[in-house]
């Protein structure tokens, strides 16, 4: 099962270090970050761990819950909990699902079907391609997406700017340019004829090129 943008994000029960949940009810009416790790008590993911503990209270001021997935079960990461706290200085106040039958990395196409059913054995490389995060909207639909390898550590930061943009370009018919920020300049759609951008944008916008048509952040 390959999934794209808009793709409906699967729904799944599983086994929590916060107790069982089923996906699609425990997301609610807002918005979901589910990143996912190849094995616990590995260097690169302890520190992410930790960094997204440090900004989930800018999550949670975007509507936005945090789910972790890693290929091992839920008292090694009750355990593994302690040592990034520790580690890191932030404790890990989301739930971390339990994945050990690889049901859920298999689910969201990030092992292959034949992988088998444990996570016993397994080292962190045979499960390297677990390194996703998935950004899905209200509408349970999956906004955004992106891979990295195990050995490049991911940058929360850019991805809370890309759940900026994304909750912005849902609510208005702009796009967002290379590296913008929140508050910096948007780009009007392609999509919206300049009659109806001079109603919105009565004060007009900078055309550096017939194409693009840029306003300030709405």
């Amino acid at each position: 099962m390959t999934l794209r943008i808009n793709d409906t994000a699967p729904d799944f029960a599983a086994d929590t270090t916060h107790g069982p949940i089923r996906f699609h009810e425990w997301l609610g009416n807002g918005w979901g970050l589910l990143f996912s790790h190849p094995k616990d008590f590995t260097p690169v993911c302890t520190t992410e761990l930790g960094a997204v503990a440090a900004l989930a209270p800018d999550f949670a001021a975007r509507n936005c819950k945090i789910l972790g997935v890693s290929v091992d079960g839920v008292s090694d990461h009750h355990a593994w909990s302690k040592d990034i706290e520790a580690s890191q200085g932030y404790a890990v106040g989301y739930p971390l699902i339990g994945d050990p039958t690889l049901e859920i990395v298999k689910l969201y196409d990030m092992l292959p079907a034949d992988a088998g059913g444990t996570s016993e054995g397994r080292t962190a490389g045979d499960n390297a391609t677990a390194r996703s995060v998935f950004l899905i909207g209200p509408d349970k639909k999956i906004k955004a997406t992106i891979t990295y390898p195990m050995s490049t550590g991911r940058n929360f930061a850019e991805i809370l700017r890309l759940l900026d943009s994304l909750q912005l370009t849902a609510t208005e018919q702009v796009a967002t340019p290379a590296d913008w920020q929140p508050g910096d300049d948007v780009i009007i759609l392609p999509s919206v004829s300049d009659e109806a951008a001079r109603e919105k944008y009565p004060d007009g916008w900078e055309q550096p090129l017939p194409y693009i048509r840029i306003v300030p952040q709405p």
